[in-house]
């Protein structure tokens, strides 16, 4: 397979440093619209064919495999279907944007506390969507976070904006920060996020180059920490795919894809490129 257009020199001396030493990389990637097709409901979230596969064959050589996703970590590895799947018995999933993490080899998950903030939120959070009038927005309750979803409502964006500054507000007074993605404004931890999760792996991994597939606004920390750390050596390859029209982190990718498959497409190639250097 060939090789997948790189847009940046930077990208390109990535793809290339994995290649020549791949038992010093890390491959890092979202889940939901990365190794899966975005979805209405977010419980019927599936890896997308291939997916796994393709992560299977790279943790062969590479020295760590991991999905990074704002997700809790079980629930994660639930739908992805990572437990037990051949080749991944090395995975580390990091959940709920790297506060916890859970290990394939182990099955246990590792958890930061849960600020005491989550739970003022959680009992607030009904009254405030009664009184801006949309009652039905759909909240996913990840334990360490609250994500207020709008996709369902007759009138997702216009829905969106009207929330913004009640969950900003919200967050605030429960020392909480409000993050926004497709649809979704989800209050979280402040000091969590996938840019700190990266940081996180590669010290634990001391890893020398990383590749990592992202898709939304949440992953663009992920991007400027590998991007920032660039300057201290690190090698790396920031793959995004277009599913959630997050246009900062298209324009900020190496690589560029349209959807999941296009993900496989990538990781399948690396591993190729890997196999016959």
């Amino acid at each position: 397979m060939s090789i997948p257009e790189l847009a940046t020199a930077a990208g390109r001396e990535g793809w290339e440093a994995i290649v020549a030493d791949p038992a010093g990389a890390v491959i890092a990637s979202d889940f939901d619209g990365v190794l899966s097709p975005l979805v209405e409901d977010p419980s019927m979230s599936r890896a997308v064919d291939g997916a796994l596969d393709a992560l299977a064959r790279l943790a062969r050589s590479v020295k760590q495999v991991a999905i990074v996703t704002g997700r809790p970590a079980l629930v994660a590895t639930e739908l992805a279907g990572v437990t037990g799947h051949p080749g991944l018995g090395g995975l580390v999933v990091l959940g709920h944007y790297g506060l916890e993490r859970w290990e394939a080899s182990t099955g246990a998950v590792t958890s930061d506390p849960v600020p005491a903030g989550v739970a003022v939120a959680r009992e607030k959070l009904p009254g405030l969507l009664h009184d801006v009038g949309l009652p039905d927005a759909f909240v996913e309750d990840k334990g360490s976070s609250l994500a207020v979803h709008t996709r369902r409502l007759p009138d997702p964006v216009p829905a969106l904006e009207a929330l913004r500054k009640p969950l900003t507000d919200l967050a605030e007074s429960v020392d909480l920060r409000l993050e926004p993605g497709n649809l979704v404004l989800e209050l979280r931890p402040p000091g969590i996020d996938k840019g700190v999760a990266m940081h996180r792996l590669i010290a634990s991994t001391g890893a020398r180059a990383v590749l990592y597939a992202g898709d939304d606004l949440g992953d663009l920390a992920a991007f400027q920490a590998l991007d920032a750390l660039r300057a201290e050596g690190l090698y790396a390859v920031l793959v995004a795919a277009r599913s959630s029209g997050a246009t900062a982190l298209t324009d900020a990718a190496d690589i560029v894809v349209d959807d999941p498959a296009g993900v496989v497409t990538v990781l399948t190639a690396l591993s190729d490129a890997i196999a016959t250097r």
